[in-house]
């Protein structure tokens, strides 16, 4: 296969306000032992995209410094050591930075098959969402049929795949939004009961729905919404912290429920984790959410979807947080 020598991609010359990212030109990647190249079709927009060109998210010392963690396209390049792929198949992957650009490296241990019957818009939209929920709500918080989860920021990207995958291995799912439209988005997809967090307090209109709480919450909140997650977690429930928008530091926290109800405070982030973490989670969701995307049991939920050139339009859509789902980007 003919390859180019040059390539664009999304450069990020200094931080700040989305207006900062460039289209720029540079070398054609290079694929190593156990890397991909993949040609880019399509790219899901992430809040760690945010943060990095705002200069709170620094990517790790062995990762692209270009934008992007989410991909899908068509392998045109195999590294030494590749077995299970082909130049010319079709995936897409979480990969460690590079996706904002026109040719992207994709170890080989996180890639995907598209789905079946899948576009490049809606394979990219699944990497970095699904390899998050399944590996926080489920090999972490140890979710399982019969109980009771509570998925915060339920219209986001994140929230709209657990919520799914919650309902499809038989959990009963509570869900917080900040609008009608946004909670009713979220009972489409499978919550029993979606609360606006803007006129509810989900704390209370929990221990009313349940009596006893819930054995999940997957929180992408943090130190603001800390004490009532604590409040509306059963005993031996786990509390699973994906992300901090509300604040990273909790004070005067009293730790007192914490041991009467023996509860599980756990949480993560995919990015620092080593290659062998990731595969397993790739192999995981191979496994065992893969044919529910076959069969369209789950789906991702697409909200927008924009120009390449124009991805300073994604991250203002993503700041000001109307979307329900992903925010896509097409070459």
């Amino acid at each position: 296969m003919s390859l180019p020598k040059q390539m664009r991609f999304i450069d990020l010359p200094s931080f700040g306000a989305p207006e900062v990212m460039r289209i720029a030109t540079g070398p054609l990647p290079i694929p190593g032992e156990g890397q991909l190249l993949v040609r880019t079709a399509a790219i899901g927009v992430n809040r760690p995209d945010v943060a990095q060109r705002q200069g709170t998210y620094p990517p790790p010392k062995d990762a692209s410094p270009v934008l992007g963690l989410e991909m899908a396209g068509e392998i045109v390049a195999i590294g030494p050591g590749v077995r299970d792929f082909a130049v010319g198949d079709k995936v897409c992957g979480l990969t460690n930075g590079g996706a904002y650009a026109e040719y992207c490296l994709l170890p080989a241990g996180q890639a995907l098959r598209f789905p079946k019957d899948y576009d490049a818009i809606r394979a990219a939209a699944l990497p970095e969402n699904y390899f998050t929920v399944w590996a926080n709500m489920f090999q972490m918080a140890g979710l399982t049929e019969g109980e009771k989860v509570l998925v915060h920021g339920g219209s986001s990207g994140i929230g709209t795949s657990a919520i799914q995958l919650a309902r499809a291995f038989g959990a009963e799912v509570y869900a917080t939004a900040g609008s009608q439209e946004k909670c009713d988005a979220c009972i489409k997809l499978g919550a029993k009961r979606a609360i606006n967090y803007k006129t509810e307090d989900f704390a209370e209109v929990l221990k009313a729905e349940t009596g006893h709480g819930v054995d999940v919450i997957l929180d992408m909140i943090g130190a603001a919404y800390f004490e009532r997650n604590v409040a509306s977690l059963a005993k031996d429930g786990c509390l699973s912290i994906i992300a901090f928008l509300g604040g990273a530091v909790a004070e005067k926290v009293n730790l007192a429920p914490i041991m009467v109800k023996r509860l599980t405070i756990t949480g993560s982030t995919l990015r620092p984790r080593t290659a062998e973490e990731k595969r397993a989670i790739r192999d995981d969701l191979l496994s065992q959410v893969w044919p529910l995307l076959d069969e369209g049991k789950v789906a991702p939920v697409i909200d927008t979807v924009v120009s390449f050139e124009d991805v300073a339009e994604a991250h203002r859509l993503m700041e000001a947080s109307g979307h329900i789902g992903k925010i896509m980007l097409r070459l």
